[in-house]
């Protein structure tokens, strides 16, 4: 009778392309979740843009005492940065009662959530001029 005996393993020339594809695996995902950081980043800061202008826009004519919202340039920015999922960080738009050009200035943040980073805030500034004297029109 014959004793049974395990079977010797035999290597072949592939025993580290396991271990390879593993590696290039993690790299492919590491690859990923950094576009992915990268491309929320760019969305939020495009979105904290679009919230900056219209903040500027709004907030601009309202300088101009007769012609505006009850409460202010400042209120008026803080109103739609928040209508465009923004926080008004800062606002330049004093009030101007000449019937002179102004350009006010508004900071926004938008605060977003990132995989790995966690809550990233993403500022966004933006500028607007409003003239008075255009609400006159032009007489030919």
């Amino acid at each position: 009778m014959t004793s049974w005996r395990p079977r010797r393993c035999v290597r072949s020339d592939e025993s580290g392309s396991v271990l390879i594809g593993m590696a290039l695996a993690g790299l492919v995902m590491l690859l990923a979740l950094g576009v992915a950081i990268a491309g929320g980043g760019i969305a939020a800061y495009a979105q904290a843009s679009s919230a900056a202008d219209a903040a500027a826009l709004a907030a601009a004519p309202v300088t101009f005492s007769p012609f505006g919202a009850a409460d202010g340039p400042e209120a008026e920015a803080a109103r739609f940065a928040r209508m465009n999922g923004a926080t008004l960080v800062r606002c330049t738009c004093p009030l101007d009662e000449s019937w002179g050009p102004r350009t006010v200035e508004v900071v926004v943040a938008r605060v977003i959530s990132l995989p790995v980073v966690g809550s990233v805030r993403i500022p966004a500034t933006s500028r607007a001029t409003f003239e008075p004297v255009a609400l006159l029109g032009s007489s030919s």
